[in-house]
């Protein structure tokens, strides 16, 4: 098969670059609109969010890591708490604490080095956490392919097959440009198959009355923390949401490694921790100050890029900058929250899953004895605690599924005997 490949800082021709550009922005939309709707705020601010904090963090890192910046899940707790009795104000304080606690973080790493990183984050490591990372999602994935309302639907599943069906079929047998847009085609097929399926079942699949109603130019309500609500500090805001920026770190962690593998580069020492660590805060930073849930690095990104073999960072600004002009425009952003559940699903099972392999890919390059008893163990457990989502629990934080699952792989490393 030919296939054609950009690498970190080669760009697309214009016309392929928007195609790819609107791929990206296809894998992340769901969840980055998701999280502001579960939470109460205006889904348009989060989408302006993550195209500038994008744009930020590709600024920060020199525009060497191909990183998109979504709205993070890890606050979602916290954020309707924090809801319900302060107010959107706080959370937009609580927001940039979580960028502070970023930039504090960086600048401690930027004094110390990257020497320890090696020693922490093996590849015996950093291989099951990368699989927990593709994983881990498995079920939500699935989920939206075959359930409808919480209840299995065998027309959701025919859908969600369609669609991943037709990703792998452009994938493996496209030539030239389609063979690279695998994702976004996958999607057009998987929408015009379930608006064509629920006409001849019956079935509303597709719900087209938000497009309608939509405007063309839509203003997304920005709250501006120290403006709209004049200047009070929320304790309760900065408590809460503060630790959980430890908790997105560590997944931060697991992005990089990712990305190092999927690149063949090392974004830890170029451009450096400190400086990825500086770009997501500086994302989370701004998010906070528009009033936005705080973003962090999507995985569903990282599939497209895994899948597509398209590092571009080019492709990954060309889809903030779509996202921040979809922000105003009310009805394009309203079709693309049309796609229905079982499309995005189909879709998912293929990212998530190109990220997991990503991970068993680590461990045979690196060539890792499965045989020590140790390997196995730390491979064991990592995996184990990361799918089935072991939590632990300490006044009021959460560190669950790819954060704890890190930090015991991490641990065993060190304690654990080589023979």
């Amino acid at each position: 098969m030919s296939q054609v490949s950009y690498d970190v800082n080669e760009m697309p021709k214009p016309g392929l670059l928007l195609g790819l550009s609107f791929q990206h922005l296809f894998a992340m939309f769901g969840s980055t609109v998701l999280v502001p709707i579960l939470v109460g705020i205006d889904p348009s601010v989060a989408l302006l969010s993550s195209g500038l904090g994008t744009l930020a963090h590709l600024s920060v890192t020199k525009y060497k890591i191909p990183a998109y910046m979504g709205s993070s899940f890890a606050y979602i707790a916290a954020m309707q708490l924090l809801m319900k009795t302060d107010g959107i104000a706080a959370v937009a304080q609580g927001a940039i604490t979580g960028g502070l606690v970023y930039l504090i973080v960086a600048l401690i790493v930027r004094s110390i080095g990257n020497a320890w990183i090696d020693k922490i984050l093996p590849p015996i490591v950093v291989g099951p956490i990368v699989m927990v990372i593709g994983l881990s999602l498995a079920s939500t994935a699935v989920s939206d392919v075959m359930n409808k309302n919480g209840h299995y639907n065998l027309l959701y599943l025919i859908i969600g097959l369609v669609t991943l069906l037709s990703v792998i079929f452009f994938n493996i047998y496209g030539k030239g440009i389609i063979g690279i847009i695998p994702i976004l085609l996958g999607l057009i097929v998987g929408y015009v198959f379930a608006i064509i399926a629920g006409a001849v079942t019956g079935q509303e699949i597709v719900n087209f009355s938000q497009v309608a109603s939509a405007n063309w130019l839509s203003i997304p309500s920005i709250s501006l923390p120290f403006i709209s609500y004049g200047f009070k500090l929320y304790p309760s805001a900065i408590l809460t949401m503060a630790p959980i920026a430890f908790v997105t770190m560590t997944e931060h962690f697991g992005h990089i490694m990712v990305l190092n593998s999927l690149t063949d580069r090392d974004y830890f020492k170029d451009p450096g921790l400190d400086h990825t660590l500086t770009g997501d805060g500086l994302a989370q930073i701004i998010a906070g100050f528009i009033g936005a849930p705080p973003v962090t690095s999507y995985g569903e990104n990282i599939g497209v890029m895994a899948l597509n073999k398209i590092f571009s960072v080019y492709v990954i600004a060309g889809a903030a900058v779509v996202a921040v002009l979809l922000s105003f425009i009310g009805k394009i952003s309203a079709l693309i929250q049309s796609i229905p559940t079982p499309v995005i699903g189909g879709i998912s099972v293929a990212l998530f899953g190109v990220i997991a392999s990503s991970g068993l890919k680590i461990l045979i390059e690196a060539k890792v004895d499965m045989d020590k008893k140790k390997n196995l163990l730390i491979a064991s457990v990592i995996l184990v605690s990361g799918i089935g989502g072991l939590m632990l629990e300490v006044a009021g934080l959460q560190i669950s599924g790819v954060a704890f699952s890190t930090l015991l792989g991490i641990i065993l490393y060190q304690i654990l005997p080589d023979r």
